[in-house]
């Protein structure tokens, strides 16, 4: 199935509190001291208000964000050993933007698997159906949107100071974050080390990306990417596009994949999530089959566009496998050597 032919059937288809702990008995110093004295500020004003300590080693930073008049949550997962400075891995969430139960921490096996990293993951809350942009209007129904100045700009410096980090960071996204990960490494150069996209379409601004922009925003999302970037010949698709600036990825560690749409080893009755449900699972293998088809095309363009520029990356592309959360936890698995190795750990 081409990939036009699969968006186009697309647009048919339809989508489918903090526990209190005693700080006391941590002996991570930013978790014991549950309100860190923390004085920075980005350029643009934004700061650190508050602090939530969550059961465990996980937490809860509010941060205001000048760029969108809002206080952001931002959920934290410590490092095994916060004896010293370590980095920061960004694990962004897919179109819900964390807003919703499908994210990292409900749907997979992350929390576990990162738990003896010595690396702070740090996954905001909000931006939901938003490519985690930064918006040229605000959206009546997606509200004002600044979300790659927030992440590259304003949340760093409050982050490495809430934290007490050691400045080095990684980003990883799936599905339509894995686009925007690749986006900001663009816009923020030196900011990451490394960079994991899973399933994501890099391109945006020729005329199969615009479709999968808008298949997001809006049909899912319900917003006008007229508020995005403009109508579909604004330079601000472009100037957005992954794959029309890949050479800002040179330099990076890059780890890069899709499935081809086929349904793989999690597209079973018994698969995560699935819990014996046939409808879930008839979702899973045509919605997801779908759109896994198209970002698997857009994959294989940005793997040749790579090539071309001479730009080293690790691409794993699977022989089957859905638009699906098992994928991805498999992949940030797969992804975490080099992840790691971009982080120094």
């Amino acid at each position: 199935m081409s990939a036009s032919i699969a968006l186009t059937l697309l647009l048919f288809m339809v989508p489918g509190a903090i526990a209190s702990a005693d700080p006391t008995t941590s002996t991570d110093p930013v978790i014991r001291s549950a309100q860190p004295e923390v004085r920075a500020t980005a350029p643009d004003g934004s700061r650190f208000e508050s602090l939530t300590v969550a059961s465990g080693n996980r937490l809860m930073l509010h941060v205001y964000s000048a760029a969108m008049h809002a206080t952001i949550p931002v959920d934290v997962q410590r490092p095994a050993d916060a004896g010293a400075a370590r980095p920061v891995l960004y694990l962004l969430n897919g179109g819900g933007g964390g807003e919703d139960s499908a994210t990292w921490r409900v749907r997979t096996d992350a929390e576990a698997f990162l738990a003896d990293k010595n690396v702070n993951v740090v996954s905001p809350i909000g931006g939901r159906w938003s490519y985690y942009a930064d918006w040229k209007n605000v959206d009546p129904v997606l509200g004002n949107n600044k979300w790659t100045t927030f992440l590259t700009r304003e949340l760093p410096p409050v982050v490495d100071a809430a934290l007490g980090t050691n400045g080095v960071n990684a980003i990883a996204g799936l599905s339509s974050s894995a686009t925007a990960v690749l986006q900001m490494a663009i816009a923020a150069p030196h900011l990451y080390r490394g960079v994991a996209s899973y399933s994501g379409c890099a391109q945006t601004s020729d005329p199969i990306g615009q479709q999968f922009v808008k298949l997001t925003v809006e049909t899912w999302g319900g917003g006008n990417t007229v508020n995005m970037w403009g109508p579909p010949d604004d330079p601000l698709w472009a100037a957005n596009d992954p794959y029309v600036h890949a050479d800002g990825l040179r330099g990076l560690d890059l780890y890069i994949s899709n499935g081809n749409g086929l349904p793989g080893r999690y597209d079973t009755p018994d698969g995560p999530g699935i819990d014996g449900s046939s409808r879930v699972l008839a979702q899973q293998i045509a919605v997801g089959g779908v759109i896994e088809a198209a970002t698997n095309y857009c994959t294989h363009r940005l793997a040749e566009k790579l090539a071309q520029l001479g730009i080293p990356a690790t691409f794993n592309f699977r022989d089957s496998g859905t638009h699906s959360w098992g994928y991805w936890q498999d992949d940030l698995k797969y992804s975490w050597p080099i992840l790691a190795r971009s982080l120094g750990i």
